[in-house]
């Protein structure tokens, strides 16, 4: 009989140790070793292949993907223009952003138009899945599996043969082979690793359901994004009405690529114009509101920035940012202290997005730094105002990708001045502009 011995693994990155460590030496993470029972003689081997040999790029025939609609326009364009035969798209978020239900209404979706789509029910059990079946309105040919053995279920998949899979959630799937719990790092490996091989061994599109850490990262070892084709994530707040789902990796498609869809009783509904919907609530604002045409992915998206600046009752002031990159909200107040004449050295400054979407590219810092100059002169911005652009250390506005694109997105919404780096090359030059109504 193999005998058993005992490795610590880091939950991070998979890195296997013989003693515990108190830090990664591979992914320098801190107290991320668990420790883990493993029998020899049952560890995965490598089975040996003949090497082909490298092979001329011209001698390579062109790949063609094959791509299944879901149903769902914006998620299509997400994945880059439909599901892709025989890809691992792993879905991440926190508890009830609606991962479940999302794909559950997808599989459904696929079933409706002909498509042989399996459900692998790994938290609850068919009779809670069939109530939310039921409300979204599921059709009675759906194919429900509640089981939590990954080899029972590709064993049933080989003889059924289906387009898709959806196993919810990885966590609880377990090998019989792998000698360790259901959500360890070992099991989530493996179990990834075999879905991985039984996709592209038979062309079935298959979907995973992740679980986050408190830090919001997705649970198991960093190996299971980068073993897949596609990493989403849902982001913003799980309580409100909307969600965002961003892709942040795909091999089939582009990245930073966002969807949003509306969630009520019946499931989750798309939102054909996000612009629309980040700037419904806008209307007589006070100082603080700028409205910035960003891009996301490939898609021009308008947001609202705002900001508040109010005198500090601490030694030392406070920024926050919400939806901001922190680090570039300090750069900016710094570049409007030093390039701008503004004292903002006594004041706290709050900074935050409308509507839950995360922005991160240098174009925005036009559009926050005159929403705080705003705020900190209680002046606000003409309604028909919006500005983008990057700001130098120097004070100098930089030019940005995309700037026909967002003046035309900014345009149709009907905003018909446009602050662009074109126009302000400076940003004193931009206050004045933006400030005077």
């Amino acid at each position: 009989m193999a005998k058993t011995k005992t490795v610590f693994t880091c939950s991070a990155c998979g890195h296997n140790s013989a003693r515990w460590l108190g830090r990664c030496p591979q992914c320098e993470a801190w107290n991320s070793f668990v420790e883990e029972t493993v029998t020899p003689a049952k560890l995965r081997t490598a089975h040996a292949r003949p090497a082909s040999g490298p092979v001329r790029l011209s001698e390579i025939a062109e790949a063609r993907f094959a791509r299944m609609r879901s149903g769902f326009g914006e998620f299509d364009a997400l994945l880059g223009g439909g599901l892709v035969a025989g890809s691992l798209v792993l879905l991440g978020g926190p508890p009830g952003a609606g991962k479940s239900t999302l794909l559950l209404q997808i599989v459904n979706a696929l079933a409706e138009r002909g498509a042989s789509a399996i459900y692998v029910c790994g938290e609850e059990s068919a009779a809670q899945t069939k109530l939310r079946a039921a409300r979204i309105g599921a059709t009675d040919d759906l194919l429900v599996f509640p089981e939590t053995n990954l080899r029972a279920i590709l064993d049933e998949c080989e003889r059924r043969s289906p387009d898709v899979i959806v196993i919810d959630s990885i966590q609880t799937m377990s090998l019989p082979e792998v000698e360790s719990f259901a959500g360890s790092v070992s099991q989530v490996r493996d179990c990834t690793q075999a879905l991985m091989e039984f996709a592209k061994r038979t062309g079935c599109a298959v979907f995973i359901v992740g679980h986050v850490t408190k830090d919001g990262a997705i649970a198991g070892p960093r190996l299971l994004e980068h073993l897949v084709d596609t990493v989403l994530y849902f982001e913003g707040d799980s309580t409100g009405e909307y969600r965002i789902v961003r892709a942040y990796k795909n091999r089939f498609g582009g990245v930073d690529e966002i969807c949003v869809f509306s969630m009520d009783d019946a499931g989750l509904h798309e939102i054909t114009d996000p612009s629309a919907l980040f700037l419904a609530e806008r209307g007589e604002r006070p100082s603080g509101s700028c409205v910035v045409p960003s891009v996301v992915g490939s898609r021009p998206v308008l947001v609202e920035v705002q900001a508040l600046v109010g005198e500090t009752s601490y030694g030392t002031p406070r920024r926050l940012a919400t939806n901001v990159d922190a680090a570039r909200l300090t750069t900016i107040v710094a570049i409007l202290e030093r390039r701008a004449g503004m004292q903002l050295g006594g004041h706290d400054i709050y900074c935050s997005v409308a509507g839950g979407l995360r922005i991160t590219e240098p174009a925005a810092d036009l559009g926050i730094a005159l929403a705080i100059a705003s705020a900190f002169r209680d002046i606000p911005l003409a309604r028909n105002v919006a500005a983008f652009g990057e700001l130098g250390l120097s004070g100098e506005v930089r030019n940005v990708s995309h700037t026909i694109r967002r003046a035309t997105e900014a345009t149709k919404l009907g905003f018909t001045r446009v602050i662009a780096p074109e126009n302000a090359k400076t940003l004193v030059a931009a206050i004045d502009l933006a400030l005077v109504r």
